[in-house]
This record gives structure tokens, C-alpha cells and sequence, in this order.
């Protein structure tokens, strides 16, 4: 899948968790989803389960502990990808 996709889908779940429209909207791999879209942590929950759901992949605790930024995601979820 391609990153331009990644992050298409990605801003598709991100949507309705977020507090800060003008970051969203500038929305880049450099995006912390807690500093910049003030997502909190409960919602950063239903952020992951949103995406397990959406691409088909299990995301472990070490892996959540570190999906807080956009970058991080695709990167997760890149690699959930290649090993299924």
C-alpha cells in the first residue's frame, strides 16, 4: 500500500477522535497525535482498534506504547502488513 494511501485512511480514522481541526488539516507524517490533535490517550485507543479493524493486522502493547505520532503508524502498520 502506498504512504499517500497509508495516510489517506489513517486521517479517515483519526477524524472524529480529533480536538484541533487546523492540525488535522495539516495533517503530516511530523504529526503527534496527542501534542498536535489532542487526541487523548482513551481515544488514542479507539485510534488503534480503529486501525486493526481497518487493515486486518493485530497491533501488540509494545507496539501501541509507541504509535504516537503519524509517522510511527505507518510504520506499524506497514510492518503488520508485511507479515501477514
Amino acid at each position: 500500500m502506498k504512504k499517500e494511501d497509508l495516510i489517506a485512511t489513517l486521517k479517515k480514522i483519526v477524524k472524529p477522535y480529533i480536538q484541533d481541526e487546523e492540525a488535522f488539516e495539516n495533517l503530516s507524517e511530523n504529526t503527534d497525535f496527542i501534542k498536535d490533535l489532542k487526541i487523548n490517550s482513551a481515544n488514542l485507543v479507539d485510534v488503534i482498534l480503529d486501525v486493526e479493524d481497518e487493515f486486518d493486522i493485530v497491533i501488540d502493547n509494545e507496539s501501541m506504547e509507541k504509535m504516537l505520532s503519524v509517522k510511527a503508524a505507518l510504520e506499524i502498520i506497514n510492518t503488520k502488513l508485511n507479515e501477514k
